[in-house]
């Protein structure tokens, strides 16, 4: 039976990791994997995650299950977070999933029991495994214009232009912030009117919130998602804790859904049977620490305090990188790197650029020109910036 599978296409980035490891150049440079990364290249365990780990390995008696849908402490504390203190209870079910890729995926199932001929409408350029996950589940979707190649921003008009095609029913997946793989966000005036849209085209929002906390702070990260919420009255969000705790491995998500009030138990209920088909329990060690850190004030400050400076630690990496390129290209081409936010920037180049600079350089970033700010430290700034001027960029 096995012998009738065909090969996959490789994943794009966990091919150029692989690249990586083999090249035996002392000075190389990985801008391609998506992980936050310190100075020293490596990925740590935050302050906070690790004292609750040791509170929890002291009070822990159990390791049985957890509810089917995740513990409703967790998705009350997610949800104070992602929306706020005063958020509508009474309309918000919650599920606790397999990673931000787990609430997307099951946000998709969601969204085609509800509606079967719904069509949901990306952003080009995403996160590619959005449009993965869609393919796979043969799901019709289609791409809006987001991001203007030559002015490395948001290209808005456009994007508002397609989206005037999307029908009542639709589904329309937006980043929350920090934006996959261009670093370009939505100002919240535009926030708005693209909330102005969707109210009057009768379609429904879903967030990724991957990256809350690196982009502007965790309150201005989340203005949109809640301006959002606010306005429509039913809105999916899918919130990954992988970055802003730092718990990658620990695989821990969170999907939102607010609908009407009367609608509530039995999205919920739907939510639980999701789990149930796809892998019934979600991990609940990564939802009990961030719960835990969350709901304590010792713990939370310590965390806030770490995050900002991760968060801070990107955007010196920023502008440092801007600065350089000014003074290199004796230009101010490149200063959109200092507006950007979250790990990510598409820096424009051609993929014969950004092989070259691979072959050249040894600074290997995904064939897009998608960067990952965090893999730079204060040393390697220079020899990008170099190598980015050396490539015509």
């Amino acid at each position: 039976m096995f012998n009738s599978l065909k090969a996959q296409a490789p994943d794009k980035i966990l091919a150029l990791m692989g690249q990586y490891r083999a090249d035996p150049r002392p000075e190389k440079v990985d801008l391609g994997v998506g992980v936050y990364k310190n100075a020293d290249g490596l990925t740590p365990v935050m302050r906070a995650i690790k004292t609750a780990e040791k509170q929890l390995w002291e009070a822990e008696t159990s390791k049985s299950y957890t509810a089917l849908a995740g513990e409703p402490a967790f998705h009350a504390a997610m949800a104070e977070m992602v929306l706020g203190a005063d958020y509508p209870a009474d309309r918000l079910a919650c599920l606790a999933t397999v990673g931000g890729t787990g609430a997307c995926r099951q946000a998709f199932e969601l969204a085609r029991m509800a509606n079967p001929d719904m069509t949901v409408w990306v952003s080009n350029p995403t996160w590619p495994n959005h449009l993965s996950i869609l393919a796979f589940m043969k799901q019709e979707y289609k791409l809006y214009r987001y991001f203007d190649n030559d002015a490395r921003a948001v290209a808005f008009d456009t994007m508002m232009e397609d989206l005037q095609a999307v029908k009542a029913g639709d589904v329309v997946l937006l980043h929350g912030c920090c934006h996959n793989p261009t670093g370009a966000n939505l100002t919240l005036e535009q926030w708005g009117a693209v909330a102005d849209l969707l109210e009057a085209k009768g379609a429904v929002p879903m967030i990724d919130l991957a990256y809350q906390g690196f982009g502007d702070g965790l309150e201005d990260d989340a203005a949109g998602t809640r301006l959002i919420a606010s306005r429509l009255p039913e809105v999916m969000i899918a919130a990954s804790c992988s970055k802003n705790f730092g718990i990658y491995r620990e695989r821990t998500g969170c999907l939102m859904v607010l609908s009407d009030a009367a609608s509530k138990d039995v999205t919920q209920g739907t939510l639980a049977y999701l789990n149930r088909q796809n892998y019934s329990f979600a991990p609940d060690h990564g939802a009990r620490l961030v719960t835990m850190v969350l709901t304590d004030a010792t713990l939370k400050a310590d965390w806030m305090a770490e995050l900002e400076e991760v968060r801070n630690g990107m955007l010196g990496l920023r502008e440092q990188l801007a600065a350089e390129l000014r003074q290199l290209s004796n230009s101010d081409r490149f200063d959109f790197l200092a507006r950007h936010r979250g790990m990510f920037s598409r820096l424009g180049a051609s993929p014969e650029a950004v092989e070259k600079m691979r072959v050249d350089n040894a600074i290997y970033m995904v064939g897009d020109s998608r960067l990952n700010i965090a893999g730079l430290n204060t040393k390697t700034v220079p020899l990008l910036a170099r190598a980015i001027v050396d490539a015509g960029v």
